[in-house]
Formats: structure tokens, sequence, C-alpha cells
């Protein structure tokens, strides 16, 4: 008898779970799911953007999965993007408030809160101090400016030996958001500023791994002590140190006087006063918090990236160097107006973020209403999940989709050209509200490292693996960064100054440096390991396949070209 309602309740279970696995008439088609896991185990959880490229191959742009027992739509391509995130923008600009980033936000702030007035008042509020606090003048060069002198001096330390970046940018690029929303900055190795960077990495690296997804898919696990309970815990510390800074605000301010974003909130929050008001001390806590997580991880990434394929690629940074040399002269600073003349710097700093593709799935949106896309009907409070990815390493797009290669953003004329496709930041209402801080940033931090310092690959540095660490951001995998002193070429190794000299481009009948086609990144860094190795023996290590064949195989270095 026991035995027979056992059967029963799982019967009944599984009719349960699959009446609710169907999908709606003229729903966007997609693999079939498994009860209570849904596709999840069609994809590869620690970095699903193959599988994901796979199903678009099959099903098309626009596909569905399902997440657990929630249904979501997957965008794929350039097409699909715009008709979803810019032709029926308020359509798609909701946010699902059941996932776990919304648990741990309480989708308050703008990142993770729905779309509606409150988050439209704040993401006003955002984008006005921004501006008010100097995004795109003098005074927020100055910000820039200042922080990257501190960089400099690190790296000067370093100069004629190799070291891991990554802790620096992130200093550096948390530094410049704090001066913003803080009004001050903190040292390198002060213990608690490290802590607060470590946790922010944890809880990023968490929210978008294989934990997440199952804290999404099933709800009787949230409660157990799994290792997404970490991202919680992170989160609640670094809100509860933003919410001290927050205190010694209203503790020390002073009428009139507006030092940061901090004061700007409490003056709004005064102005408004207490009724019927979305502004107030919770809200301002997430919103500080989105402010520091976007304004750090991102560029900081970005930042790694561009450095990564400049080593690697020393063409390309031997004639960024030339540009900026022109351009600049012997000024010691760069101006964020400097960008309209150099229209190379300009275009390898686009592709770097282009490869670096830091948030490869954006944050996922939300149905707003029942609406259509690309002949499908989407109900309403369905799961978008806008595969970025797939827009930028589009084949029709871009002239070089899978390789490092500025070229993609210059003309004919060698002039800076912006295509469509290129939406590292998202599109439409969503779109990353720090964009235009995060391409100050950009610029003026790498205009002033090349104009001081060549970047080297360094002999222990191993073969370069650009394949990158998934998760909500992107990251490139560690890495040794070697470096020397443009002014002192005694600090330049010897393989590493080969390999700067080494230029992997063709000329023009006029001596400009066109890119080769067809070689891959990995060919490209084949051809610098064999100049390094016999530099008398450049041409034959470059163009004799036998030869690169036979060095790769006696150093056992990489298994397939």
């Amino acid at each position: 008898m026991l035995g027979s309602l056992v059967l029963l309740w799982l019967g009944f279970c599984l009719l349960f779970f699959l009446f609710r696995l169907r999908r709606p008439k003229n729903f966007p088609p997609g693999p079939w799911p498994v009860p209570i896991l849904g596709n999840l185990l069609q994809l590869n959880l620690v970095n699903p953007i193959n599988d994901l490229k796979k199903l678009s191959e099959r099903y098309g742009q626009v596909y569905s999965l399902y997440i657990g027992s929630r249904p979501a739509v997957v965008l794929n391509g350039l097409q699909a993007m715009k008709e979803a995130l810019v032709t029926r923008s308020v359509d798609f600009s909701g946010r699902h408030q059941d996932l776990m980033l919304n648990h741990i936000t309480g989708s308050k702030g703008v990142i993770m809160a729905d779309f509606g007035p409150s988050w439209r008042e704040h993401r006003r509020f955002a984008l006005m101090t921004l501006r008010n606090f100097g995004l795109g003048k003098q005074s927020m060069e100055d910000r820039i400016l200042g922080e990257t002198s501190h960089v400099s001096s690190c790296l000067e330390r370093s100069a004629g030996q190799s070291m891991d970046p990554q802790h620096l940018f992130h200093n550096a690029t948390s530094n410049i958001i704090c001066s913003i929303i803080f009004g001050s900055r903190y040292e390198y190795e002060d213990e608690n500023f490290q802590a607060i960077i470590t946790m922010m990495e944890e809880t990023l690296k968490i929210a978008n791994g294989p934990w997440a997804m199952l804290y999404d898919s099933m709800t009787l696990l949230r409660s157990l002590p799994l290792p997404f309970q970490k991202a919680f815990q992170n989160y609640h510390n670094v809100r509860e140190h933003v919410l001290g800074i927050v205190t010694q605000h209203e503790q020390t301010r002073v009428a009139r006087v507006t030092r940061d974003l901090t004061d700007c909130y409490l003056n709004e929050m005064e102005k408004r006063g207490a009724s019927d008001s979305s502004f107030d001390k919770g809200q301002m806590i997430i919103l500080l918090l989105d402010l520091f997580f976007a304004g750090t991880d991102t560029t900081s990434n970005t930042l790694r990236t561009a450095l990564l394929y400049l080593m690697t690629h020393p063409d390309v940074q031997e004639r960024c160097q030339k540009e900026i040399d022109e351009v600049l002269g012997e000024t010691a600073e760069a101006s964020f107006e400097d960008r309209h003349s150099m229209p190379y710097t300009q275009a390898m700093i686009h592709e770097a973020q282009r490869v670096a593709n830091t948030v490869p799935l954006s944050v996922f949106h939300a149905t707003t209403k029942d609406t259509q896309l690309m002949g499908y009907d989407i109900p309403k409070g369905t799961l978008i999940i806008p595969n970025l990815s797939s827009v930028l390493n589009e084949e029709s797009q871009w002239k070089f989709p899978h390789d490092f290669n500025p070229s993609n953003f210059l003309n004919d004329k060698g002039e800076f050209v912006k295509p469509e496709a290129f939406m590292p930041f998202s599109v439409g209402p969503r779109m990353c509200l720090g964009e235009g801080l995060a391409r100050m940033e950009l610029f003026l931090i790498l205009v002033t490292l090349l104009h001081r310092f060549q970047f080297i690959w360094p002999e222990d540095g191993g073969v370069p693996d650009y394949t990158p660490v998934f998760g909500i951001t992107q990251a490139p995998k560690p890495y040794k960064l070697g470096l020397a002193d443009r002014l002192n070429t005694a600090q330049w190794p010897e393989q590493g100054q080969a390999a700067g000299e080494r230029n992997t481009t063709s000329s023009d009948e006029e001596g400009e440096p066109v890119p080769k086609k067809g070689k891959t990144d990995k060919q490209r860094h084949i051809e610098m390991l064999l100049y390094r190795e016999d530099g008398e023996k450049e041409d034959q290590g470059a163009d004799s396949k036998d030869e690169m064949n036979d060095y790769l195989q006696d150093r056992n270095m990489i298994q397939d070209r």
C-alpha cells in the first residue's frame, strides 16, 4: 500500500513538472527539458558560452531554455538583440525577481531593480550625479590620472621584472569609483580595502557559477549550507562597511557642501522627505554597491585583457606607442580629448573591449508584458538572456571576428569607426550607466602606461592562454606581466626586446602597416617564440611550416596548432 502511494505521488510530481515544462503556443523552439533541472544538464555550467552557440546554430537566433522549471529565451546576434533591447526596449527591460542576485540585493539599486518608477528615478539620479562630478570633463580626468600615477609608481618598482597585475588594476579602478561615491581613496596595502576587493571578486564568481544556477533552479536547496551562501555573507559584509561610511557622512555633513555621491543622495533624501519617496537609506546602500561593483570589475578585467594582447602582439603595441608619442610628445599627461588624434589607439582599446567580452550574458532581463520577437510570442515575465558574446563575435559583423585585430575598428582610410555590433555594455535603457566613466578610464590609463612603459611577455610566462574565466564579469586567466621603462632600455630583457621589435604586419606600397590575414593569435605567439629562440632566423621561423612543427614537438608546448 505504502509503495503504491509513493509511486502515485512520484507519478503526480512527474506529470506536474512535465505540464509546467510545456512550451507556450508559438514560443521559441529549444531543446527538450527534463523535470526539476530543465536544460541544465545540456549546459556546461562552468562556461556555457560554447553550448549556447551550438544551440543557436540548431534552433536559430532566438530559442528557449528551461532553467529548472523557469522558461528563458536566449537572444543571439545583432538582429535579435536590436529588436528586443532597442526597438521593443520597454517590453524587454524588466528584471526577473526570483534569482539569486535579486535576493542578495533585495531588488534595490539600479542593476537588479525591476523596470518601473523607482528604477527610473535612481538611474536618472546616478547619471546626473556622475555628470555633475565631472564625467567627460577635466575634473574627472584629474581623478583618473591621479590614480594612474599610483599605478605607474607600482609598475616602476617592477620594471625589468614580471608581476601579476590582477590586484593592481582592481585596486586602481576601485579607488576611482570610491573617490566619486565616497570622496576618498584607499592605500593599496590597506587590509580592509583588500578584504573588500576579495569579497567582491568571490561574490561575482559565485553569482554566475554552477551553484547560482542550482540556487535559481531548485528552490528547495536555498536554505541549505551550500557554497552560494558565501555570496550572501560577502555581500552582507561589504554592505555593512558601506553603511559605516554612510553613517560617517551623516555625522560630518556640512550644509551646501557636496563632497561626493553619498552626500548628493543624502541631500536628495532630505529634499524629498520621507513620505512616498523611493529615496531611502536602504536604496542608497544598494545603489552605492551597484556602482562600486560595476565600476571595479569590468574595467579592471578589460585593462588586463588589453595588456595580455599587447604583450603578445608587439606590432600592435609598437604602433600604438608611435601614435601616442607623436600626439603627446614630451607631455607628461594625456587628455581624453587626445582620443580624436589617436585613431589606431582608440581602435586597439575598443578591440580589447570586444575580445574581453567582460559581461558575456549581460544581466538577465525579463519581459514587462506579453510581446513578440522575430515572429514568436513571448509571455510577460519570461526570463531573457542577451548573449552579447554572439554579437561581439558575429562573423557577418566583423572583419576579424575571432582574432585580436584593431582593424575591426578602422576604415579603409585608417579612421576610427565603431560598428553597430559593438555592445560590450549592452544596449537600450538597461545599458550600463558607467559606460562613459569606463571609456575615460580605459583611454587615459592605457595611453599613460603605454607612453611610459614597454610591456613584454616574460620568459617565465609560458604559453599565453586567452581562454577567459567565465562569470557575471568575465576575466582573463592570471598571467605574468613583463615590463620595462621606455626611457631606460637597460631594463629590457634581451629576449623581450626582440619580441617587442618583432613586426607581424606586412606593409603596403606607402609603408603603412597592414595586418596580415589568416593568422590566429596562437600562430602569432608561435612566431614570437621562434624569433626569440633564434633572432637571425626570423624569416625561417615565421614562414617555414616544417620548422614550426618541429619546434613545437621538441618543446612539447602546444599539442595542436
